[in-house]
């Protein structure tokens, strides 16, 4: 009998062991199908970049478990009905004017001043593209430190008599927040319309004093994607990355500050920052006015903004060609990074770049390697020091590729480079919010000023060349001599560059 039932035992322990072996199988054969599933999802269905396509395909052969959870919050594609709803362009006029330039450009009568008229293509392209309406009686003031920055804003906001709208990827509850908090919390208490706008993922670190002060003092304020579910946001990877203020619809600003004690250089890590930002007063802050009223009204499930005419009130001053371009990932083209493209392939002497990131993909790269091999004098300004250590390796290994083909690449030493600016030969800029990598071009919504000025673009060359005497300049012979542990983290940064 004890036999009978140590041999009952052993066949239970047995089935029990196949049993659970069964389940393992079960698992592990769900696992490999849903792989299977989203691999196909992503080649076939969703139609990715084959850069971010095979990216994603790297994370889940070497990810295996958490490859899928990575996909789901990282790498869908946003979706769904579009997001900014222009249902009143036709109230605004915007849809007339660009038709009516439009036309006059195809008739080659578009009344623009004799040196811009190599640039029309540029013009056409963001019309059609963006519906990004040229204005050329605009007054360019650059600020190049956020102490400058700031002080002009504060100052502008303090006179503000109608309405005040903002809207920061980075808001900061600390002293250079609070000074500005404070500053448009006295404004909405002396009646003047507020409106504050930060992004949620961006500004995860504001504190809920801040915004309730804010609430209290009478200013609107809403953010942009927030989270459903607390420390989780499912669109972690969609950020409104833009930075525009308006005052009273005549003054506009735009560029690539942030709000933090850290962009006045008061960050240990970073020391000085050099940003560029822009202060427009002209008919150009209406086309800003329009981008704020689109991202407010797609935030605000509330507080709705009509388009009042007492918004649009820009006075004309100043004659400087200006377009404000958008893009983000609800749109089928990649707005700022065709008109990079545009710009430097109009470039005939040189091509003055400078950004934090530089992670081109194969388009961008491919035009300004041929630039530079065709005689260009192109120069990049990266910074010494990486904010997010891949894109920083990731930033390395493409710029060898610039290196081997001819241009100049200037490494800036006096702190942390911030800012987003191309100039092409003294007569065309571009500053705003996108740098130059996928994040900026495919997922983030952005939002730059293309500027027809030899005025404004020699006052960025002049800027660009005081940056170069606190830069080294890297050499082809230099870089090869990195070591190679210095190769092998620019190998795997290079590889899942296209979904940093």
């Amino acid at each position: 009998m004890l036999f009978i039932g140590e041999l009952c035992y052993i066949e239970d322990k047995v089935d029990k062991e196949e049993n659970d072996l069964d389940l393992v199988t079960i698992i592990l054969g769900l696992f490999v199908f849903m792989h299977i599933a989203l691999a196909f999802t992503i080649v076939f269905l969703e139609r990715k970049n084959p850069m971010s396509t095979w990216a994603w395909l790297l994370v889940f052969t070497f990810v295996p478990v958490g490859g899928i959870f990575l996909y789901f919050i990282f790498g869908r594609k946003l979706t769904g009905k579009k997001l900014f709803i222009w249902d009143n362009k036709s109230k605004l006029g915007v849809r007339k004017a660009v038709e009516n330039q439009l036309q006059l450009l195809d008739e080659d009568s578009f009344p623009i001043p004799d040196h811009y008229q190599q640039h029309k293509d540029l013009f056409y392209l963001h019309l059609r593209n963006n519906d990004a309406i040229l204005t050329q009686e605009n007054e360019v003031e650059i600020f190049n430190d956020g102490e400058a920055k700031f002080d002009a804003l504060i100052a502008d906001i303090e006179r503000a008599q109608h309405h005040i709208h903002i809207i920061y990827y980075i808001v900061r509850s600390d002293n250079l927040g609070w000074r500005i908090g404070r500053a448009l919390m006295k404004k909405a208490q002396e009646g003047v319309t507020v409106r504050f706008l930060y992004d949620d993922m961006g500004s995860r670190r504001l504190s809920r004093k801040f915004i309730s002060a804010l609430k209290q003092s009478g200013v609107l304020v809403e953010s942009f994607f927030p989270s459903l579910i607390p420390k989780i946001n499912f669109k972690i990877n969609y950020r409104n990355h833009r930075k525009l203020a308006i005052i009273d619809g005549q003054i506009g600003y735009i560029g690539g500050f942030n709000i933090g004690d850290e962009y006045l250089g008061e960050n240990r890590k970073f020391g000085y920052w050099r940003d560029t930002h822009l202060r427009i007063v002209g008919e150009s802050v209406t086309n800003m006015q329009t981008r704020f009223i689109l991202d407010w009204n797609q935030a605000s499930k509330n507080q709705i903004l009509q388009y009042e005419p007492s918004y649009y009130e820009a006075i004309p001053r100043g004659d400087v060609g200006v377009q404000i371009v958008s893009s983000g990932p609800d749109s089928e083209w990649e707005q700022v990074k065709y008109g990079y493209i545009k710009m430097i392939m109009e470039a005939e002497e040189y091509v003055y770049i400078q950004t934090p990131y530089f992670i081109p993909d194969e388009s961008l790269a491919d035009v300004v390697k041929i630039a530079a091999l065709s005689g260009i004098d192109v120069r990049i300004m990266i910074p010494n020091k990486p904010d997010h250590p891949f894109v920083y390796w990731a930033t390395y290994s493409y710029i060898g590729n610039m290196l081997e083909a001819g241009a100049k690449v200037y490494i800036y030493q006096n702190g942390f480079l911030h800012a987003k600016t191309i100039v092409v030969d003294g007569k065309l800029a571009s500053v705003g919010t996108a740098n130059i990598d996928v994040r900026s071009f495919q997922l983030n919504f952005e939002v730059n000023a293309f500027l027809y000025s030899e005025k404004v673009a020699a006052e960025l060359i002049e800027h660009f060349q005081k940056d170069m005497d606190n830069s080294y300049l890297l050499t082809f012979e230099a870089y090869q001599q990195r070591s190679l542990r210095i190769r092998f983290k620019e190998s795997v940064a290079r590889l899942i560059s296209p979904i940093l």
